[in-house]
């Protein structure tokens, strides 16, 4: 499998600290986390179609279609395209959006999350007259592969709705949902 690694500066990569004894010590910086992106070519033969329009193209599948809409076993869905462990079946809850629904991630670190003004396009008008047009999308940490879009409507305790696309993700079964 061929993976391209964005290049980071070493100055930001590796910081120097000092430890209580004066011992020099290296550590990864938080700041350097890397996207790993694998060939597009591979992808497309080993996703479906509509696996890679979502998680390669930032598209969206139509509602009530994807097959984990109305699914209530017990386990983790992890991403499609590198298999990284990102909900548990214990935040699902049926939203109606028809859409897969959580009300939190596995661990914060798992998913991105940006700014997505598409909807509006290049209409400027439109996103300051209607600012809550923008919304905020969720992509996999790992690999950026584009999974849905989080929302501020959703139960407690966190409410947020994370909307995601059932081809963006894989499921699973077993134990409490909880593996990292």
């Amino acid at each position: 499998m061929i993976r391209l690694i964005k290049r980071i500066p070493r100055r930001i990569l590796v910081n120097k600290i000092v430890s209580n004894q004066n011992q020099e010590r290296t550590f990864r910086s938080s700041a350097c986390l890397r996207m790993e992106a694998v060939d597009k070519g591979e992808l497309r033969t080993k996703l479906t179609p509509m696996q890679y329009h979502v998680t390669q193209e930032r598209g969206t599948e139509r509602p009530f279609t994807g097959c984990y809409d109305k699914f209530y076993e017990e386990g983790t869905y992890i991403c499609v395209v590198c298999e990284q462990p990102l909900f548990s079946s214990n935040t699902k809850y049926d939203s109606g959006c028809g859409w897969p629904a959580f009300n939190d991630v596995l661990e914060r670190g798992k998913v991105k999350l940006t700014p997505d003004t598409s909807g509006v396009g290049g209409n400027l008008l439109l996103l300051i007259s209607q600012p809550g047009r923008i919304r905020t999308e969720v992509s996999c940490s790992k690999c950026n592969a584009h999974l849905g879009h989080v929302f501020d409507d959703g139960p407690a305790p966190t409410r947020k709705r994370f909307c995601i696309n059932s081809a963006s993700i894989s499921f699973i079964t077993g134990g409490s949902g909880n593996e990292s």
